[in-house]
């Protein structure tokens, strides 16, 4: 998993996308229709990631694997695992599907948010009331921030397990890259897994 881009940089960053599309009126969804259209697109995402192996980088251009079934692959050739080796790569596996899951939220959300504080500009512009703009945009964000801090309460389990793993697996060792560094980086604001 990959996540090298400041987390809050991409959510300032998606709701750019947002100009000119409308809130839904709809109340029985708090999606705007930008914000259904990535969530389609991002259950789409969640489905290929639960179905599909699961990469894991490497600084040596060798590919690592995790396939839903628990096999690590390494350039394809599964590694050797007992039923408690394995039992750790799925616990693995899916403590990255949630980081991954998490992060699609809060992409969702950024979507909505946009597209809301565009809406809110419009209107106020429109109706001479700007004032209030600004504070519910900013408690609308701080719900997001909110949200992407819990990406990084994931991140320790997910420390914890990968050492295990290391400790566990030798072929694996290599291949364990996060570090607290990674998990101090996303507490200010960055998300940045090797």
């Amino acid at each position: 998993m990959n996540l090298r881009t400041p987390l809050l940089t991409a959510l300032l960053c998606l709701p750019l996308f947002a100009c000119g599309e409308r809130p839904q009126t709809n109340s029985a969804s708090t999606d705007t229709r930008l914000g259904q259209k990535v969530r389609e697109a991002t259950d789409d995402a969640r489905k290929k990631l639960a179905e599909s192996n699961i990469s894991v980088s490497s600084s040596d251009g060798t590919k690592v694997e995790i396939s839903p079934k628990g096999d690590l692959l390494i350039n394809a050739t599964p590694v050797a695992l007992n039923d408690s080796q394995r039992a750790l790569v799925l616990q693995y596996r899916q403590q990255m599907l949630g980081v991954a899951e998490a992060g699609i939220d809060v992409g969702v959300q950024g979507a909505n948010l946009g597209v809301r504080a565009a809406s809110e500009a419009l209107k106020g512009i429109f109706s001479g009331n700007t004032d209030q703009i600004e504070e519910r945009v900013n408690a609308e964000a701080a719900k997001i921030e909110a949200s992407a801090s819990k990406i990084c309460d994931q991140l320790p389990a997910l420390l914890a397990t990968q050492q295990q793993l290391a400790a566990t697996i030798p072929e694996f060792a290599p291949y364990a890259k996060m570090d607290q560094g990674d998990i101090d980086e996303c507490r200010d604001g960055h998300v940045t897994l090797r």
